[in-house]
């Protein structure tokens, strides 16, 4: 069997607070995008001491194998319902390291697929409570409907919010941006106008009053995403952004619009994209 995890952007992301724990309280919009991974399972073999395994191609994934969070929502579900051995194949297309939530798609439709493929039968909202297990964004994944995000990302409000037909482009610098740095330097602070209004505003109004918090720390050291940002409005975008701490920036058209060749860093990675 066969699924595609998609992408999903921030349309804004206000730092709020920090919490006793040292994370950080944040409110947001995630809203899904067609840019896709590709993710297959089938049986490993009839052997019983056979073990599942993970072949990956397209975009290189640092790190080992077992530690992709496909893996590990295979072996989460596999404590609970002792399902058979299986080969996994995953073709990474959504950048890593981007603010696209590639890794937590990936691991919320592993779960999903599991569940359709061996027939668990497990509710949408137990799946989401396997899928916050795995990552505070994972469970966003699981309905895949747009959301008002809040506490570290992993609390979902739905709202009604539709961008059919509007073109996107998403840019993807060759540039790594530290979580963990991008963090240390945002100021918390409760914005003036709630996020839920701005959202209920026409788009083209979205520019004066939606931002993403993390734009104030990130650009200072990497003038070349602030560039792309400011390449997207000079091509006409209504509404421009970095998504989560980056380093991905996206911008979106209206519908009429015919989508440009933003002029980007060599290196960097350019999808257009229709939104349905």
């Amino acid at each position: 069997m066969i699924t595609f995890p998609n992408a999903k952007i921030n349309l804004g992301l206000n730092i709020v607070e920090k919490r006793p724990d040292g994370y950080h309280n944040l409110e947001t919009v995630f809203y899904p995008i067609p840019l896709e991974d590709a993710l297959e399972i089938n049986s490993a073999t009839k052997d019983a001491e056979a073990t599942s395994t993970l072949t990956q191609t397209g975009i290189s994934v640092e790190g080992n194998s077992e530690d992709n969070l496909v893996m590990k929502a295979y072996r989460l579900l596999n404590e609970y319902y002792r399902m058979p051995s299986i080969q996994i194949h995953l073709h990474k297309h959504i950048p890593t390291g981007a603010g696209l939530g590639g890794g937590s798609a990936d691991a919320a439709f592993m779960l999903k697929l599991l569940n359709e493929c061996f027939e668990l039968h497990i509710p949408t909202e137990k799946l989401e409570e396997y899928a916050a297990r795995l990552g505070a964004d994972c469970a966003f994944f699981i309905r895949n409907q747009p959301v008002y995000a809040e506490g570290i990302g992993n609390l979902f409000t739905p709202i009604e919010l539709s961008l059919r037909g509007y073109g996107l482009i998403v840019v993807k610098p060759n540039i790594f941006v530290s979580t963990l740095n991008a963090f240390a330097s945002v100021k918390p602070c409760h914005p003036q106008l709630n996020l839920k209004d701005i959202i209920r505003r026409p788009v083209h109004e979205w520019k004066a009053y939606m931002v993403n918090d993390f734009e104030a720390s990130v650009f200072p050291q990497f003038p070349a995403i602030s560039a792309i940002k400011e390449e997207l409005y000079r091509l006409g975008a209504v509404y421009a952004s970095m998504s989560g701490s980056g380093s991905s920036v996206y911008g979106l058209f209206a519908p009429e619009k015919e989508l440009p060749d933003p002029n980007c860093e060599p290196g960097s990675k350019i999808f257009k994209l229709k939104l349905s």
